[in-house]
């Protein structure tokens, strides 16, 4: 086994020792050798053992956990598939409940009939077979054109933009929804996925008004419910037979939905034939209408078309029998069939004329049909090449049986009713999960869905214009070719076949919007980066979105009540243009940040087409509608508003991130050319916080302070300083820096949280001065609060620390705010009344002591409060000069506040503080005696240890003489080894390292020799607890007794003696003009040169302080910071 590396002989059971083959008994030794316990190899897991190949991989057996070997990684991949649980799939759900479900079969859909088709039957749709030839009419071939082709390189230009992003990656159903969401984040994604839902939700509407306006005018006129006597009341019966039966089709359709997804996709066959066939029923038509066109007159009276309804002759009287009698058409306009009844006038002077509806590809017609006929509400569509007679009185006209103008129109509106019947492109990448080689198909199907879809569009609208009368093409329902649908009246072999086949076009197109609209909503929903939209997300047992169906109805339902489809076709048109933007927004976004990530199969985009896409869509929007326009975008910025105040986080890559990174880091690099200038200067804070043995801040009003001094603007930086190594405080370092971040959050501190891990306190908190920051985004100004227990704490680092900041910050050039009290500061709750902010300014150090006020004053905490501004005169100052001084120097910097000048005059040093100086000093010495005392016990035992080293060493010198220095000095260290060795073993609590010193001395109460070993001889050495008191007590008391002596007949140093006088004298002023004041603001004394005196300072501090709540201690960073110019 050794030499082979073969284990297969071997029998292994998990969890124990192998028990061997009885037929070959194997060395128990050569077994254990292979189950050896290593750092690496536990080989007492059997499962580990096979999650590699033999001992190859043995280096990375701790690995194996959290990172897969790349052999298992790539069968994984191998067995994905991104085919999402779709509609189909939960009706199989449905029927198989309680079997076994199924396997899914790989996707095996190919470009043609996964995306081609599809966009193909979600492009062509309504629009093409009830407005084209209306457009066509109104706005003239020229115009027409220029709406096609601007409306068509929109959706190109989206499409190649769509195709980079849906080729970056795997899409999965969703469509542009996760498209942009996951390319410009889940603000972006929310607000753009929520205009796209509720623009196919409004399509469904729209698609059902055209399957109404369809079956009420062209198929069975006679099922309206509502009939108009008047002629001028037939719109407004149009409109509410639409919103009747446009109400009942929404119904039954949310109900086929609902119990049966799998009907309406198996029948999407059907649809799409429909559509194909009526395509190419009206290419036949046309072809026909150049040799032989169909026979449709249209009859005029005068120059007006008048609606071929209740009238079969374009005759005013025929002769039956030899007889001249009145026909149909005459009764409209006399008031009785008499040939002497009273006539319109303008049916008296004018004649009548029949025209050819359909003259033919051949006939010319296209020349007049050029250019538009715009006009306004009840305009009579007229031909101007026929001669008519004017009359005076038009105001009868209302009531006569002319084809009039439905809706005013005018070019943009008709960019925006055309819009939709080119959406639909993302057909074919919201299919991504049923396509065998989604990054290949997506855009080709939908690039050459696209072109075909232009290319029909185009030429339909020249052969209408060069085969259709203008007349009929103005005629929106047919009015004057019978009522029959004026697309149809093209085709052949039957205008029955445009009219069944685009029946069914939006009864399908309207089922499918009902069917993927809920589905939108659910992925939007279980993303929850939109709270109030989670109930959504939920549906029946097989994930079938039942709540979400219900919204799509209820919304469809507000565009069937709407019940033109004139009127509803801009409103989607805004919503889809919204999302057709962001698409081309996020590709020209990734392309310019050259995101690593984005690496798309497809070559043939550019960001400047992206560009042009965007700029296109944006445009179209407001030509079609401005004020739809308008609404749509303030939708849209709610909803993104809503996700960023509310919404869940979510860390998608996105180009948004991106895009904040590289402008931060340009920002970073210009600001970084030059320091600020006075002007811009701000305290940009370094706060210094503490938190407790659970990570808990413990000062949080530390931070309402910084919210109120920045208001949220400038820089920010919260750092905390934790003491250990990063290994072993990793998980507390992560814990402080969340509960930190809460208690920003809590208290709405904007900035950043730097959480750092040092040796010791000391260093940290440098560390954090020194590196906190980057570039010009670096802090100016430290802000931390008054060590207050600093005088009970046992351990002196505390205020060394302190005095230490102070220092460093001093160094580093940077200014130092100190707030002492800081728990009885204001929290942003509060409202402070009528009160001052009091400023005593001793001496001058940049103006920090000016502007802080003035920033503390723009909070709302701190308005009410007024500004104070003291400073000291002395003896030899003329105070009253100084305060007009310092009155003028305020108007100057443009500061609102009182002046008052306090004068201290030279006066005696008093007892008390005399007395306080030497209270002061006699405590500092009384403690290092107390230092001294504590560290007298570890000095008795090293002084035995160094006696009996001592003796070794003599002992052994003469042995040594011959010994090179280096052996000599390893056989000492040996030597002092052994010794220690030989301590712990004749003193078993020496190995007791967390015993007091007195307790290994004494070995809990016994007495301990120490004996020591030295060659030929024995050195015994025996200690009692009597024999070690007596001893230290007779070292110790002379000393003892000059130290206490010492410290009654001390005299205070001089030095000392006057900065208690100021810090008492100044106190005592301070007191008594600002102890009501809300804030006090004071100059900083700086630290004693010699570190001597560190201790000293900490009580002149605490005696200036005295007596006062709120005291914010300021030392100047030693530059400007306010100034008089502009």
């Amino acid at each position: 086994i050794l030499l082979t590396g073969k284990l297969t002989t071997l029998p292994i059971t998990a969890g124990s020792k192998t028990k061997p083959d009885k037929t070959k008994r194997m060395p128990s030794v050569v077994v254990d050798l292979y189950f050896e316990s290593s750092p690496f190899i536990n080989n007492t897991d059997n499962d580990k053992c096979n999650s590699y190949d033999g001992k190859n991989m043995a280096l990375f057996e701790e690995e194996m956990d959290s990172n897969p070997m790349v052999s298992s990684l790539l069968n994984k991949l191998a067995n994905y598939t991104n085919l999402t649980q779709g509609a189909q799939e939960h009706e199989e759900a449905d029927d198989d409940e309680g079997a076994k479900k199924k396997a899914v079969k790989s996707p095996q859909m190919g470009t043609f009939m996964g995306v081609y088709l599809p966009c193909l039957q979600n492009i062509l749709g309504v629009i093409l077979f009830l407005r084209l030839t209306w457009i066509v009419g109104t706005a003239g071939i020229m115009e027409s054109l220029a709406i096609v082709g601007m409306c068509c390189s929109c959706t190109m230009l989206t499409a190649i933009s769509m195709s980079a992003i849906a080729t970056n990656g795997v899409v999965p159903a969703g469509g542009s929804y996760y498209m942009i969401s996951r390319s410009l984040g889940p603000e972006f994604g929310g607000a753009v996925g929520l205009c796209f839902y509720l623009g196919t939700t409004f399509a469904g509407s729209m698609y059902i008004l055209g399957t109404i306006e369809i079956l009420l005018t062209y198929i069975v006129p006679k099922a309206a419910i509502f009939v108009a006597t008047r002629k001028e009341d037939e719109v407004d019966a149009l409109l509410n037979n639409m919103r009747v039966y446009g109400t009942c089709c929404l119904a039954l359709m949310s109900l086929v939905v609902f119990v049966g997804v799998k009907y309406v996709n198996k029948l999407a066959l059907v649809f799409l034939a429909c559509v194909i066939l009526s395509i190419l029923a009206i290419y036949a038509g046309v072809i026909k209408t150049a040799f032989e066109p169909p026979d449709f007159p249209v009859c005029l009276l005068g120059n007006r078309t008048l609606q071929n309804h209740n009238f079969d002759k374009c005759l005013k009287t025929e002769v039956i029998g030899n007889v001249t009698v009145t026909t149909a058409l005459w009764k409209l306009f006399c008031e009785g069939p008499e040939l002497n009844a009273t006539c319109n006038d303008y049916f008296k002077y004018n004649n009548l004329t029949e025209l050819q509806g359909i003259p033919g590809l051949t006939s010319g017609v296209i020349s007049d049909n050029m250019w538009g006929d715009y006009g306004p509400l009840g305009m009579l569509v007229e031909n101007t090449r026929v001669a008519s007679v004017p009359v005076a009185d038009n105001s009868q006209d209302v009531y006569m049986p002319y084809v009039v103008n439905d809706i005013t129109t005018f070019f943009t509106l008709l960019v925006g009713i055309y819009f939709p019947s080119v959406t639909g492109i993302m057909a074919g990448s919201n299919r991504s999960g049923d396509l065998r080689d989604a990054q290949k198909s997506i855009p080709i199907g939908t690039i050459l869905a696209i072109a075909t879809t232009s290319i029909i569009y185009v030429t339909c609208v020249v052969l209408f214009g060069a085969c259709i009368e203008g007349v009929v093409l103005r005629d929106k329902f047919g009015d004057s070719v019978k009522g029959n649908l004026v697309i149809g009246t093209l085709s052949w072999p039957s205008p029955w076949v445009i009219v069944i086949g685009s029946f069914f076009s939006c009864c399908g197109a309207g089922l499918q919007s009902l069917t993927g609209a809920p589905r939108l909503l659910q992925a939007i929903a279980r993303d929850g980066i939109v709270p109030f939209l989670q109930v959504f997300g939920h549906g029946k047992a097989n994930g079938e979105p039942t709540w979400a169906l219900l919204l799509t109805a209820g919304i469809c339902e507000i565009g069937i009540l709407i019940a033109s489809l004139d009127a509803v076709a801009p409103i989607l048109s805004m919503f889809f243009l919204m999302c057709y933007l962001f698409v081309n927004l996020a590709c020209a976004v990734q392309t310019l940040l050259r995101t690593p990530n984005w690496r798309p199969r497809f070559k043939y985009y550019h960001w400047a087409l992206s560009f042009l896409g965007m700029s296109l869509c944006l445009s179209l929007m407001f030509i079609s509608s401005w004020y739809y326009a308008i609404l749509a975008m303030g939708i849209a910025g709610c909803i993104y508003k809503y996700i960023e105040y509310r919404g869940a986080e979510k860390e998608w890559g996105d180009g948004i991130r991106g895009l904040s990174l590289n402008a931060a880091r340009y920002a970073l690099i210009r600001l970084e050319e030059a320091p600020p200038h006075t002007k811009n200067w701000r305290p940009q804070l370094l706060v210094l916080l503490n938190v407790d043995a659970d990570q808990v801040v413990k000062h949080p009003r530390l931070l309402s302070f910084t919210t109120q001094l920045k208001a949220g603007k400038g820089l920010t930086i919260v750092g905390n300083v934790l003491e250990g190594t990063y290994l072993t405080k990793d998980a507390e370092a992560k814990r402080a820096e969340q509960n930190i971040k809460s208690a920003m959050s809590a208290e709405r501190t904007k900035g950043f949280c730097h959480v750092v891990v040092s040796s010791n306190l000391r260093d940290g908190f440098s560390h954090l001065i020194q590196s906190a920051g980057l570039g010009g985004m670096k802090h100016n100004s430290v802000l931390m609060a008054w060590p207050g227990t600093w005088k009970q704490s046992n351990d002196p680092q505390s205020w060394k620390n302190f005095i230490e900041t102070v220092r460093e910050t001093t160094a580093a050039h940077q200014a130092l705010l100190v707030a002492k009290n800081v728990d009885s500061f204001p929290t942003n709750q509060d409202r402070l009344g009528e009160g001052t902010i009091d400023v005593w300014w001793v001496v001058h150090d940049g103006g920090m002591l000016m502007l802080l006020p003035f920033l503390l004053r723009q909070h709302k905490v701190w308005r009410k409060c007024k500004m104070r501004i003291f400073t000291v005169a002395q003896m030899d100052d003329n105070s009253i000069q100084m305060k007009k001084d310092l009155q003028m120097f305020l108007y100057h910097l443009r500061l609102d506040a009182e002046v008052e000048v306090v004068e201290m005059h030279d006066s005696d040093i008093s007892a008390f503080t005399y007395e306080k100086t030497l209270v002061m000093e006699q405590r500092s010495q009384m403690l290092k005696q107390m230092q001294l005392s504590r560290t007298e016990r570890e000095r008795e035992i090293q002084s035995i240890t160094d006696e009996s080293r001592s003796s070794i060493r003599r002992k052994n010198q003469g042995g040594a003489h011959g010994v090179s220095p280096s052996r000599q000095s390893s056989q000492m260290e040996d030597t002092q080894e052994d010794e220690v060795a030989k301590l712990s073993t004749h003193c078993p609590s020496l190995s007791d390292t967390g015993s007091s010193s007195q307790s290994w001395i004494f070995g809990y109460g016994y007495p301990c020799h120490l004996n020591v070993e030295t060659g030929p001889e024995r050195v015994h050495m025996t200690w009692t607890k009597e024999k070690l008191f007596t001893e230290r007590n007779r070292n110790r008391e002379p000393n003892a007794n000059v130290a206490v002596r010492d410290l009654f007949n001390m005299k205070p140093n001089q030095s000392n003696v006057r900065r208690m006088h100021t810090a008492v004298k100044l106190n005592e002023v301070v007191v008594n003009k600002s102890q009501g004041a809300h804030l006090v603001l004071l100059n900083m004394p700086g630290p004693p040169k010699n570190r001597g005196g560190d201790e000293n300072y900490m009580e002149f501090l605490e005696v200036l302080l005295e007596g006062l709540n709120r005291v914010l201690l300021v030392r100047g960073g030693g530059r400007e910071v306010i100034t008089i110019y502009s």
